[in-house]
């Protein structure tokens, strides 16, 4: 395994090779303090693009690239609102798109006004917003995912300065759970409404979202939903508190140059239609799994286990849209991204929640800051039971999983036994992994 999540410092990004030049684009207008937390929002927005496209998961399902989503967590004055410029300027034609739809609502409101109490109204246009507001209604965003759906089955995305936000598009804070699996699942709305034209409401929802928040708000927003398959289904990007150097961070001017290039990759996401198989980019993922199982039985944490299978699902629909950018070839330096965004996402998560996850505690004083620890690594080459067993209960697991964990250990060929000596020996292939 590449990278150490159990650090406070992140996992360095990968060298942005061939194949991820869009990528390179986006961030030249970036300080470079915020290249590696950037680059997890970036696909949510490229992704909502395509439209038209499946790609097949290694299970054989079929998965289009909506349902992406991803929480920016950074201190105040951390940085987070060069997400919006790059949003704003990856969106232009979103936003083209909508001004001659919300033309279409405006000119049918006049018209309501002018027609007297006892004379017909005229119906209200069929409009769909592709980049609604960031404060959009619930009724509204289900309203907006009813027209997507009936024009050309199109992704909506939103992106939101705040996190409280998402409780005005869900319903409140207790639809939120609810709501977000929804996304995530490409399912149906599961609520129908009731209107003069009958009964109407429950829209497959195709959305992208990216959320910024504070490391505070967040863990207050998402620590009633981190047991129910929500916490999984967000990426979480997180920034650590920087020293403070005293130098204000330069982003770019976005010259006429740098929209003529971003375009160019725009166009490639626009006209992807049909279904696809990316077999170098499933066999990646196929050995992230391995790599995640192992790591989670080092660890023995069912919590890293559970987020890891929606982390490499999410990983997997940033490489599908890397695939579709790079003119629908692949690269090893794509592949090197994908695997770096599975640990980047389950590191950030683990920064933010790693207390909240163990104790269950919802105070907002410092976590502690520690992902999951590899416990094969904290012991000698060669070890006993009795010393396993200590090192479980001060890392605050039951010294009753200890005989699973060595059998666990044993049959991966972690470790063999001696019966001569009665200790544990790591193996000369997990030696030379590590």
């Amino acid at each position: 395994m590449k990278y150490d999540i159990s650090k406070q410092s992140a996992p360095q990004m990968p060298t942005l090779g061939n194949g991820t030049e869009c990528i390179k684009l986006l961030l030249s207008q970036t300080s470079k303090d915020m290249h590696e937390p950037l680059v997890p929002m970036l696909f949510p927005v490229l992704g909502a693009h395509i439209n038209g496209a499946e790609f097949q998961y290694p299970d054989l399902s079929w998965k289009e690239p909506c349902g992406m989503m991803a929480n920016l967590v950074a201190e105040t004055g951390g940085n987070k609102g060069q997400l919006s410029n790059l949003v704003e300027a990856i969106c232009r034609d979103f936003r083209q798109h909508d001004e001659e739809e919300l033309k279409k609502l405006v000119e049918w409101q006049k018209q309501v006004k002018t027609k007297s109490a006892n004379k017909e109204k005229p119906a209200r246009p069929d409009v769909a917003f592709w980049f609604p507001p960031s404060d959009v209604t619930s009724a509204a965003f289900l309203q907006n995912a009813m027209a997507c759906e009936t024009f050309g089955a199109r992704t909506q995305y939103l992106n939101m300065p705040e996190v409280e936000m998402a409780d005005r598009m869900c319903g409140g804070h207790r639809q939120i759970s609810q709501m977000l699996r929804n996304i995530y699942d490409r399912q149906r709305a599961g609520a129908l409404r009731a209107t003069a034209d009958g009964v109407t409401g429950n829209p497959i929802l195709r959305a992208n979202l990216t959320i910024s928040s504070t490391p505070f708000a967040t863990r207050k927003f998402y620590k009633n939903d981190l047991f129910n398959g929500t916490f999984g289904r967000m990426v979480f990007s997180y920034k650590a508190r920087t020293s403070r150097d005293g130098r204000i961070p330069r982003q770019g001017k976005y010259s006429e140059e740098f929209y003529r290039k971003l375009d160019e990759f725009l166009v490639r996401l626009d006209i992807c239609k049909g279904r696809f198989v990316i077999d170098p980019l499933n066999k990646r993922i196929d050995q992230l799994a391995q790599d995640m199982a192992t790591l989670a039985d080092l660890t023995d944490d069912d919590v890293l286990w559970d987020a890891s299978k929606r982390a490499l699902v999410s990983a997997w629909k940033a490489g599908c849209v890397m695939w579709v950018l790079n003119g629908q070839t692949w690269t090893r330096s794509m592949g090197d991204v994908v695997e770096w965004l599975v640990y980047h996402d389950i590191w950030s998560k683990m920064q933010i929640f790693s207390d909240l996850l163990k104790d269950g505690d919802i105070s907002t004083t410092d976590a502690s800051k520690t992902g999951p620890k590899n416990m094969l690594d904290d012991l000698s080459d060669s070890f006993n039971e009795a010393q396993l067993e200590a090192l479980r209960v001060s890392s605050g697991k039951s010294k009753e999983g200890t005989k699973r964990q060595l059998r666990v250990w044993m049959s991966r060929g972690f470790i063999e036994y001696s019966t001569q000596t009665g200790l544990f020996t790591k193996t000369k292939s997990y030696l030379c992994k590590v």
